[in-house]
């Protein structure tokens, strides 16, 4: 890489200099100022031309590549996966009677999916980076309900819904993961037993826990990357930060209102992309 910077660098130059020679040369040979002015630019535009093409194309194979070894390696991933879960369902038939060995293969079942959740994700992340995610529409209840019901499974904090039907066009798992990040650091912040009130009314989807809280300096720095509230807590805290990136990308508001040993009030305004 740097060798190819180095010598984009001496190109560049090296056209530079042909470029003010020829100006000079025609300056005193024509001495007319505009077609000085027009050889300059025709130049300027044919090395501009053959640096940028020698540049980009560089980096277009790069992606191209990047983008093909991927989609292999995802591959070669899926299909342990799609088995894995392929024998579930086959063995779940076969042990009707067996009580103990059907909750075992519940739970495999329940880690399979996790697990396809995060293959998702990082097909996801790396798609993201090599080219532009498309904007689907989809039932945002639906939604928050299929997340919330996967989130019960690890047993924790109750969760109250209020939902209106609503439809909007946007990254699809950009918006799971983001939601994905508000409602576990309601969990996480609360006790067990304290319950996590969900509401979509009137474009405005809020998500409010009775965790521990924040105070005023807290809330100033919540989106500053590995920026945590609690010390103590496992995680690495960006996710506040991820939040609030994705936010801005697709114009939604959002703001957090909170207070130290009460709780935590996240609201978003998707009025921008409601259908």
């Amino acid at each position: 890489m740097n060798k190819q910077i180095l010598f984009a660098t001496l190109l560049y130059t090296l056209s530079v200099l042909i470029l003010l020679s020829f100006t000079v040369n025609i300056a005193n040979t024509i001495g007319s100022f505009y077609w000085v002015i027009l050889f300059t630019i025709l130049l300027s535009l044919m090395f501009g031309y053959i640096l940028n093409s020698y540049i980009l194309s560089q980096k277009f194979n790069m992606d191209e590549n990047l983008l093909h070894l991927t989609k292999e390696i995802l591959h070669e991933l899926n299909i342990p996966l799609s088995t894995i879960q392929a024998n579930i369902s086959l063995l779940k038939k076969r042990l009707d009677s067996d009580n103990k060995s059907i909750k075992r293969l519940i739970r495999i079942e329940d880690a399979s999916k996790r697990l396809e959740r995060l293959y998702n994700e990082l097909v996801y992340s790396i798609k993201k980076e090599i080219q532009i995610v498309e904007k689907e529409e989809f039932e945002l209840s639906k939604l928050i309900k299929n997340r919330v019901n996967e989130l019960k499974l690890l047993n924790r904090n109750p969760f109250e819904l209020y939902l209106n039907s609503t439809i909007i066009k946007v990254d699809k798992i950009g918006f799971e993961k983001m939601l994905d990040n508000i409602l576990i650091n309601a969990m996480k912040y609360s006790d067990k037993d304290k319950s996590i009130t969900i509401k979509l009314e009137n474009n405005i989807l809020t998500i409010e826990d009775k965790g521990i809280g924040m105070d005023e300096s807290e809330l100033i720095s919540i989106y500053e990357r590995y920026y945590q509230s609690d010390n103590n807590s496992r995680g690495e805290g960006i996710g506040l930060a991820l939040v609030k990136a994705y936010c801005d990308n697709e114009k939604i508001k959002i703001w957090i209102s909170s207070k130290k040993g009460i709780g935590t009030k996240v609201s978003f305004d998707l009025s921008v992309v409601i259908i």
